[in-house]
């Protein structure tokens, strides 16, 4: 386990008081948390990123215009729009 000091505005640090009161958790916890779920959420959109770039484009026009244009079947109608 690693040390780290940061600065934070009173009002930061009031609010993350009164959350953690509120939560029956430290305050250390609190920010322990809070940086864990940022950092996985940075991790996931980077994860996300990589797959898209190695994905290929595709002309999802020409395949949707190999779908035959037929009558739905009762029940699969696309809702009224008025």
């Amino acid at each position: 386990m690693s040390t780290l000091s940061i600065r934070l505005p009173n009002s930061i640090h009031r609010n993350a008081k009164r959350l953690a009161r509120a939560e029956g958790i430290s305050v250390n916890q609190l920010v322990s948390s809070a940086l864990s779920e940022k950092l996985s959420a940075l991790d996931t959109e980077l994860l996300l990123e990589e797959r898209a770039n190695r994905g290929k484009h595709v002309d999802i026009e020409s395949i949707l215009n190999k779908v035959p244009a037929e009558t739905p079947m009762p029940g699969d109608e696309l809702p009224s729009t008025n």
